[in-house]
Formats: structure tokens, C-alpha cells, sequence
């Protein structure tokens, strides 16, 4: 199959290790003084390692490559003394129906599937109310998931935008009134989404909707930096230079 791949550069590679403990597969060690990928099937693409490269020595390519296996990791991860990665299942989706209309909390426009029509909220939240634990929501905006958003939608239009983990929300208490406020919003997954289609989308967000910034929201394991390194090929893909800023939210809800 062909799919996205961790690169090595070994001309570039000083040896020095950082790549290594960043995957948290453990696809990457050092051999004769060279970081070398172990096996296609240990490494999931996403590419962690290489913000923690000092000789730029990694890179992302497509090319043909054995399917990512996350038993083999568990094996290979025992092997070498580490903790397994945890387990993802994927939810079962609602019978019948489009399944992400199932929970909301505000009425969609009738007909169709609202969780794929863009829609604009034109009033404003309300001020904040004196009760005490209740603010407005400062979501403008539906759908927010990166797969289901349109890179065109009116509500992009000239926006500065936000591109968050799917977690980090839950883990910053105050996302919304810290990150979100005056913002349109784009939600994603690196390690669980199919992530394929996300570069050529952000890069068509930043070029035909004319965003004026783009800030990233990811969480601190390793495998969120894949968002940030999404978002910078389709800066580099588009050739706009906007304000483009990082934010590294802990898993237990600090910012780094």
C-alpha cells in the first residue's frame, strides 16, 4: 500500500538519539551511529520524530510500505522494555440516521444531515450570565471535524483559525474563552482520523478562504505532533506567510 512514511536522511544524521524516545512506537534506534527505521509496520507516519531532530535529518514521504501494525508495536515494544501503547477501538456508530446528529445541543436547520451543512450562528453568545458555572459557548460554528468541514465555509472566510486535537479541549479547562473566543474552529485526530485528505484541505483553508492566522492545539504525546506538522506542509504548500502559533497542552490540562 502506499501510505506516509518516516524518512531518514543518514548523510544528515549525527546520531545523537533525540528521534528515539519522541516515537512512541519505538520504530527508530540507533545502529552503527545512525538512526534507522526498524520496520515499515512499527512506524505510523505521523512523525513525531521529527520536531526533535536538531540536523533536520527526517522527513515525510509516500511511498510503498507494509501496513501499520499496532500488534506488532505491542510485541516489539515489550521486547525492548516499554509500555504498550494503549488500545483504540472505534465506537460503534448509532443505528440509523447520520450518527453524528445523534447527541447535540442546539436545533440544526431541517433537513439533510446537520452534522455536513456549515452553518453560521449569527447571534453572538449571550453576556455571561450571573449564575455561577454557566457561560455562553463560544462555538460559531458546525461542523467543526476536520473531515466534515468545508474548506471553503463562510465562516472561514478571512478568520483566524483554530486546529485542534480532539482532546485538547477536555483537557484545558479554559479552551474556549482562552483559545477559542472570536475564532472559527477545525478539530482532528492525528493518530486515530484518517489524516490523508488534511493537508490538501487545510492548505485549500489558508489559500481560498484567505485565513488571516492559524493556531494549533495539540497535546503533549507524541503522537498529536502530527497535527502540527499537517499544518505546516499546507502552510508551505499554500505560500501565504500568516501568524502561525503553536499551543502544547498537557494531559493534565496545563500549558506546556
Amino acid at each position: 500500500m502506499i501510505r506516509k512514511m518516516v524518512k531518514i536522511d543518514e548523510d544528515k544524521c549525527n546520531g545523537c538519539g533525540d528521534c528515539v524516545p519522541s516515537c512512541a512506537e519505538g520504530a527508530i534506534q540507533i545502529i552503527d551511529g545512525k538512526a534507522k527505521l526498524l520496520s515499515d509496520n512499527l512506524c505510523d507516519g505521523l512523525g513525531a520524530c521529527l520536531g526533535d531532530c536538531p540536523m533536520d535529518a527526517i522527513t515525510i514521504e509516500e511511498r510503498e510500505a507494509d501496513e501499520y501494525d499496532e500488534v506488532a508495536v505491542n510485541e516489539h515494544l515489550k521486547e525492548i522494555g516499554r509500555e504498550p501503547l494503549s488500545h483504540h477501538e472505534e465506537p460503534a456508530a448509532p443505528a440509523g440516521g447520520c450518527p453524528s446528529a445523534a447527541v447535540k445541543s442546539f436545533a440544526p436547520p431541517a433537513g439533510g444531515c446537520p452534522s455536513a451543512r456549515a452553518m453560521n450562528f449569527d447571534k453572538a453568545p449571550a453576556e455571561e450570565s450571573a449564575d455561577v458555572g454557566s457561560r455562553p459557548s463560544r462555538l460559531a460554528q458546525w461542523p467543526v471535524q476536520l473531515h466534515l468541514v468545508p474548506p471553503t465555509a463562510p465562516f472561514f472566510q478571512g478568520a483566524d483559525v483554530v486546529l485542534a486535537a480532539d482532546c485538547a479541549p477536555f483537557a484545558y479547562a479554559d479552551f474556549q474563552e482562552d483559545l477559542l473566543k472570536g475564532k472559527a474552529l477545525a478539530i482532528a485526530c492525528p493518530k486515530l482520523d484518517d489524516t490523508s485528505p488534511y493537508v490538501d484541505k487545510l492548505t485549500a483553508m489558508i489559500t481560498e478562504s484567505n485565513i488571516k492566522s492559524l493556531t494549533v492545539v495539540h497535546m503533549e504525546v507524541p503522537c498529536c505532533n502530527g497535527l502540527v506538522m499537517m499544518a505546516k506542509q499546507a502552510l508551505a504548500n499554500s505560500g501565504r506567510d500568516i501568524p502561525f502559533e503553536t499551543v502544547c497542552i498537557g494531559i493534565r490540562g496545563d500549558k506546556k
